[in-house]
């Protein structure tokens, strides 16, 4: 039977809430839009800090304006519990030699898959290294994002390198009009919203989408 990681998450802050704690989350954030919702719903149960890493923005001028915004929305989003920031290692080219050729691949393969592995493998390091209690990812809000293979990669990757210390928390936070909220925040708070997710790979074939698109139209 498939797995419900919403109402597994539900029911670990409801128990988290009986047992009055409010656990440290490391939560790896692909950018502000997508964190937005995030943040909105996990900050009234956990102290979290924001780690962006995310190598797979293969163009810098991308990459640090994603990382401004998400510093500005941390900055002007209410919250119960005050959030933190920290930034990883900017390595476009680890990116790059993980998914060496996987080029072509179209978006949601093989490709997509190392890069979960590459960006939820960082945060689970750290996660451990700083004795946080949880980490997670915001990129299950994603339509476009397989939540069964990220919450996955987040359970390996948690046994591999927190070995129990940090435990890896299960979600889909596109459930319960996840996603339809972090629409509207990004509206909002005029948050910049990129249409591909990072990679130049994704970016030509949002491109040819378009074109597409607009040929059919024409």
């Amino acid at each position: 039977m498939k797995q419900n990681y919403q109402k597994e998450l539900e029911k670990k802050i409801q128990k988290l809430q009986t047992e009055q704690k409010v656990p440290s989350l490391l939560l790896h954030a692909c950018c502000a839009p997508c964190s937005s919702y995030v943040l909105e719903y996990l900050a009234e149960y956990f102290h979290i800090t924001v780690f962006f890493y995310n190598p797979n923005i293969t163009d810098a001028a991308e990459y640090h304006k994603r990382v401004e915004e998400e510093k500005r929305l941390i900055r002007e989003l209410p919250v119960k519990y005050p959030v933190s920031f920290m930034e990883g290692n900017y390595e476009p080219e680890r990116f790059v030699a993980d998914v060496k050729g996987l080029e072509h691949v179209p978006e949601g393969g093989i490709r997509c898959e190392k890069c979960f592995v590459l960006r939820l493998s960082e945060t689970a390091k750290l996660a451990q290294a700083h004795g946080f209690d949880y980490f997670t990812t915001s990129l299950t809000i994603s339509p476009l994002k397989n939540a069964t293979l990220l919450n996955e990669v987040g359970e390996a990757v948690a046994e591999e390198y927190c070995h129990g210390a940090t435990a890896f928390l299960n979600s889909d936070f596109k459930k319960k009009n996840g996603y339809k909220r972090s629409v509207e925040l990004s509206e909002l708070y005029g948050l910049y919203r990129q249409d591909y997710c990072g990679c130049v790979y994704s970016k030509l074939q949002r491109e040819q989408e378009k074109r597409a698109k607009a040929q059919e139209e024409s």
